[in-house]
């Protein structure tokens, strides 16, 4: 059986396969669906829009926001640019990693966590600073263990947020 979501994309570009440019849409929209946008992903699109697999590639590659590669639930990213570096963002990034138990472009196990490093996020003034779920935070070394708590908390309640399914 395939899978529910590759019936989902297949409308989406139906519905754009005509439009100029849809590329972009569609693989924004394959990455809503998938988390991330694996070969087979990346094949189907180019097969359907009738694009060479290695320009569906480029585009994916070239472009910062899609992701090859799984991704967690909440993404945390350490400014390691200059002002924060030099104000200790090694040292979150070494207990965000030791808290997560994975190191920088990786997931955790559960796929609730992403920790990345990035270069300058512009906020200087507040080194060092971490990216958390989209969300520019000071943080100091010791804030890591309450920040990863929130944010397994957070799932927790949406995980008993969600709906349960009726039987049939």
């Amino acid at each position: 059986m395939d899978d529910p979501r590759f019936a989902e994309l297949d409308a989406f570009m139906a519905s754009v396969r005509e439009q100029p440019g849809s590329l972009i849409s569609v693989l924004h929209k394959a990455q809503q669906l998938f988390g991330f946008l694996p070969e087979e992903v990346e094949s189907r699109i180019a097969h359907t829009m009738s694009i060479p697999l290695t320009d569906v590639y480029g585009v994916v590659t070239f472009y910062n926001l899609f992701n090859t590669k799984p991704v967690g639930k909440y993404s945390i990213s350490v400014c390691m640019g200059t002002a924060c570096y030099v104000r200790g963002a090694g040292r979150i990034l070494d207990r965000f990693a030791d808290e997560l138990g994975v190191q920088s472009g990786q997931v955790t196990d559960d796929r609730l966590f992403s920790l990345e490093v990035c270069r300058c996020v512009g906020a200087c003034s507040l080194a060092p600073v971490v990216v958390v779920d989209g969300e520019v935070r000071q943080l100091k070394e010791s804030d890591v263990p309450t920040v990863v708590a929130e944010l397994r908390q957070r799932a927790e309640y949406e995980a008993l947020s969600q709906p349960v399914p009726a039987r049939s």
